[in-house]
Parts: C-alpha cells; structure tokens; sequence
C-alpha cells in the first residue's frame, strides 16, 4: 500500500528524520512507535502532503502520478492536535471535510448521517463543537477522520480523552475499518493498544528507525528464555547450571534457563524429574520492555 524510500528531512540543521524507509501492506494495521520528539509527526506530515522531504520519497501502490489533492482524498488524518472549529455546527463541519475531500453534497450528507448513527455522535450534530466535552470532541474528530472512507487511515493517539464506552466504539470500527481493506498507520505510546490492534510495528529514534518487523518475531527474538511454572507439593528443583530460579513462591516460580542449547523441552525435563507440573508457560518481554530497552539503548542486538 505504502512505500517510503529513504526519507530525510532536516529542520535547522537537526535531523528530523534520518534515511527512513518502511513498507506497509494495504488492509494492516501499522504500528508507529518511538518517543516524543523522535520524529514521528514529521513522517506523518510528509505522508499528508504538509511536509516535503528534503531526500526521498513517499509512494502509494498504483498510484504513481498522485497529486497533492489525490493524495488528500485517500488518506485519513486524525492528528494528536484536535482541530474541531469551536463555534461551528458539528453537521456543517462534517460537511466542510467532505466537500474538501472531493464528495458530492449528496454523498456527503448520506455518509455523515450513515457514520453519525454508526458512532452515535447523530444527537450532536445541530450542536456546536464548543458544546461537546473533549471525549465528544474526539469522537466526532474520528468520524470526520473516516467518514469519507480514504485508503490510508492515519490515527495518532486516537483514545485521548475517552470514556471505555467511547473507546470501544472506536476499537471495533478500526477493526471493521481494517476487514474492509483499509490500510491503518496508528500511533500511540501505549504499547499495549499496539499490541492488541497492530501485527506490524516500527520504532523510531532520534529519527531513524532502529526496530520494526512483525510484533510476535520482536518479542520472539528479544526474549529472555524465563518461564512460569505452576506446580503441586514440594519442589525438589534448585538452581544449577542449566537453570536459575528467580523467584519461588508456595505454588508457582519463575525460571531462567542458562542450558547452552536453550531448549525447553530440555529444560522442562529437568524440572519434571523435580516436581510435579500444573503448567510451563514460557515468559515473552511484553512491546513496552521491548521499547523502552531500545529507547535506552539496552537491547540484545
């Protein structure tokens, strides 16, 4: 769906964004990750068309000729800043970003009115945005954000301000969004939205992108080799030099295996000649440990 090819920019004489190149499959949900100030909102504005690029470029598959108009109507923007015009009729503004993004008037209203009832926001049309609480707010700035149905969908912390009520309403339309096609890029700094919703993620550092690749592979490939083991009686096992137990408690510990073959059916060998076994759970790092341990610079790698 998406290619961007060795973007840079530079804003006076600072890196924003570093030889970045990632490549997005249509009909996923990415995950777009980094700390603040790593250069995220800079590549999303590139991708919008708000920003050029100093060096690269930004491709949509089959659609090599794209103009900056083209471009607006296939994509879909929510950005952290809200940007609702406070005096203005929520209906009227929907209408505003329809008829922008290139819909016949009697398209939009028919689509206003479709997601309006989809998102059960259709009482506060007549009303002002100035009138709405920042939940209401955000709610009826996702479905100006989806409303007029764009391939590319780019949603950046779209829970800000909601009720759980709220946020599951826009947890399944994203989901629905994505069984229908549509290409998602979400960006968030919680790690565990992106693991519910995201297969495929990059992380972003001081504008370069130091991890991406699919979730369940990173978490593979960083772990740790410690397991939870749930057990009945007593337990015969001590540390050695296949293993170490980290923490023991009367009906469960954790372990590390230090076996040079790191296998684990070696290892629950080892343990099943010790104690009698309920469960062996092998204990992945969970995306935030992942982010965080990148971040600071302490990874595997």
């Amino acid at each position: 769906m998406l290619q961007i090819c060795h973007v840079t920019k530079e804003f006076d004489n600072i890196l924003a964004l570093d030889d970045v190149s990632l490549e997005i499959k249509q009909g996923t949900i990415f995950g777009l990750l980094g700390p603040n100030g790593a250069g995220k909102t800079s590549l999303i504005r590139i991708l919008t068309g708000i920003l050029l690029p100093d060096k690269g470029s930004c491709q949509i598959t089959n659609a090599e000729k794209v103009n900056f108009n083209t471009l607006s109507r296939m994509i879909g923007y929510l950005p952290e800043e809200r940007g609702l015009y406070k005096k203005m009729k929520i209906i009227d503004q929907l209408e505003f970003f329809g008829r922008i993004k290139g819909l016949a008037k009697k398209d939009v209203f028919e689509k206003i009115y479709y997601y309006s009832e989809k998102m059960g926001i259709q009482d506060w049309l007549p009303k002002k945005a100035a009138e709405l609480s920042k939940g209401m707010q955000q709610l009826v700035q996702f479905t100006a954000t989806v409303f007029y149905e764009p391939s590319l969908i780019i949603l950046d912390e779209p829970f800000t301000g909601l009720d759980p009520i709220n946020s599951l309403k826009i947890q399944k339309e994203i989901m629905e969004l994505q069984k229908h096609g549509k290409t998602i890029i979400f960006s968030t700094h919680r790690m565990e939205q992106v693991e519910e919703f995201c297969e495929n993620i990059a992380l972003i550092n001081k504008g370069k992108i130091i991890l991406h690749g699919n979730i369940a592979q990173i978490k593979n490939r960083f772990k740790k080799h410690l397991y939870q083991v749930q057990y009945n009686g007593e337990s015969r096992l001590e540390s050695n030099d296949d293993l170490e137990i980290l923490k023991k408690e009367k009906d469960y510990m954790i372990i590390k295996d230090c076996s040079a073959s790191q296998s684990a059916n070696y290892l629950l060998k080892i343990i099943m000649s010790k104690l009698e076994i309920i469960s062996f759970v092998e204990i992945l790092p969970t995306l935030n440990e992942i982010f965080i341990d990148h971040v600071n610079g302490r990874n595997n790698e």
